[in-house]
C-alpha cells in the first residue's frame, strides 16, 4: 500500500507548497498536488515524476466545498497526510477595509481550513490513523497594525486546528500547526522584492520549514506535538 498525501496551496515552483510536495514524494508518498493554477500544479507534478515519485495534479479552490470534497475523493482510502497551506497575506487598515475583503481573507485562511480539515478527518477516522498539518504565521499568535483581516483569520485557523487536535487525538489522528514566524526565502518574496536576495539571512529557509512539517508527521502517538514555530536567528519575538 502506498501512503497518500494531499497538499493544498501549491503555487510557485520555489514556494513552500511545492517544496512540501517534493519532500513527501521523495519520502515515498503519493502526493495529490492541489492549487488554483493548472500550470503550477502540473509543473510540480512533472518534476516529481522525473525524479521517480508519484503525484496527481488537481486544480481546487480551498473555499469551495465541492472542490474540497472532490479533492479528497482523488486521494482514496490510503490518505495518511493532509497539509493545508492555502492563504495569502492580506494587509489593510481596518477603517478603510471593505467587508468583502475581510470576509475573503477569513474564507481562504480559516473557512478553507475547516473544509479541508473536516474532509481529512472523515477519510482518516475509519482507519484511526493520519496526520493533518496547517501552515501558520506570525499572525497566528499576535495582532499587528494594518493586518487585522489576516491576523484574525490566521488566529482563527490556529484555534480551529487546536480544537481538531484535541477532538480527534483519541481517534488516532494527529493534528499539528507550523508557525512560520517571518518572511520565507521563496519565489514570491523575491519576485515582489528583488533586493531581498541581499538580505536572505533575515528570511526563513523553506527547507527548514519543510523539515518542521516532516518532524510533526514522523512523530509517534506517544510523543505528539501540536505546534512547531520556525524563525531566523534575527527575528524579534
Amino acid at each position: 500500500m502506498i501512503r497518500t498525501a494531499i497538499v493544498i496551496g501549491v503555487g510557485p515552483e520555489h514556494g513552500l507548497g511545492a517544496q512540501l510536495c517534493r519532500r513527501f514524494a521523495a519520502d515515498g508518498l503519493k502526493v495529490i498536488i492541489a492549487g488554483r493554477t493548472l500550470a503550477s500544479v502540473e509543473a510540480v507534478a512533472h518534476e516529481i515524476g522525473r525524479n521517480g515519485g508519484q503525484s496527481v495534479p488537481v486544480v481546487a479552490d480551498a473555499t469551495s466545498e465541492s472542490d474540497i470534497e472532490k479533492l479528497f475523493k482523488v486521494a482514496g482510502d490510503d490518505l495518511d497526510l493532509a497539509i493545508y497551506n492555502a492563504g495569502n497575506n492580506t494587509p489593510g487598515k481596518i477603517v478603510d477595509m471593505d467587508a468583502g475583503f475581510f470576509e475573503q481573507s477569513w474564507r481562504v485562511v480559516c473557512f478553507g481550513g475547516f473544509l479541508f480539515g473536516r474532509e481529512a478527518i472523515r477519510r482518516m477516522l475509519p482507519k484511526k490513523r493520519g496526520t493533518i498539518l496547517f501552515t501558520g504565521a506570525s499572525a497566528s499568535l499576535r495582532g499587528r497594525p494594518n493586518y487585522g483581516a489576516f491576523n484574525s483569520a490566521k488566529a482563527g485557523l490556529r484555534t480551529l486546528a487546536q480544537a481538531m487536535a484535541k477532538e480527534y487525538a483519541e481517534e488516532g489522528i494527529h493534528v499539528g500547526h507550523v508557525v512560520v514566524d517571518g518572511a520565507i526565502a521563496g519565489e514570491k518574496i523575491f519576485a515582489r522584492f528583488p533586493d531581498a536576495v541581499s538580505r536572505e539571512e533575515s528570511l526563513i529557509s523553506i527547507e527548514a520549514i519543510v523539515n518542521a512539517f516532516a518532524f510533526l508527521y514522523g512523530q509517534p502517538p506517544r510523543g505528539w506535538s501540536f505546534e512547531v514555530d520556525v524563525r531566523t536567528s534575527r527575528e524579534k519575538w
